[in-house]
């Protein structure tokens, strides 16, 4: 069943966003941004675990979960080990989600139009990986170029 590779690839990449965390040398460095960055690797790291919490965790879950968006962008100077343990919580939230899932619930329809159209919720795991995925990366060049 695809939850098991969905698990399996979301495990993978939530385990390398921890690394690149760890990555920093210098923990402030997490937070810049230049003038054409925006983001900084803390706020996109915030980000990624109000997005899954959210997308996964409280809509699939029913986790209790309540994102506020702005903070994930605005907040500033959260310690490592906190980011982390924001990480693996989420991870621990992922993988029980889809650990519940069946095949049909798969074939249903996302409860929410988050792309503003409809799709299975298969769909939307699955572009929720590429999202992961996506802004994995930028955190990864972030770290490169602004980690002094």
């Amino acid at each position: 069943m695809i939850t098991e590779s969905l698990k399996s690839l979301y495990t993978r990449d939530l385990n390398k966003l921890k690394e690149e965390i760890e990555a920093y040398r210098n923990e402030d460095s997490m937070w810049k941004t230049d003038k054409n960055v925006a983001n900084s690797g803390g706020n996109l790291c915030l980000h990624l675990v109000g997005n899954l919490n959210t997308f996964i965790g409280a809509e699939l879950g029913k986790s209790g979960y309540i994102r506020n968006r702005e903070l994930e962008f605005s907040l500033k100077n959260i310690p490592r080990a906190e980011l982390i343990e924001k990480v693996e919580k989420t991870l621990d939230v992922v993988v029980s989600t889809l650990d519940k899932l069946s095949t049909e619930d798969l074939e249903k329809e996302y409860p929410l139009e988050a792309l503003g159209y409809k799709m299975t919720t298969e769909y939307f795991l699955i572009h929720l990986f590429g999202h992961l995925s996506y802004h994995l990366g930028q955190i990864n060049y972030h770290r490169r170029l602004l980690d002094n």
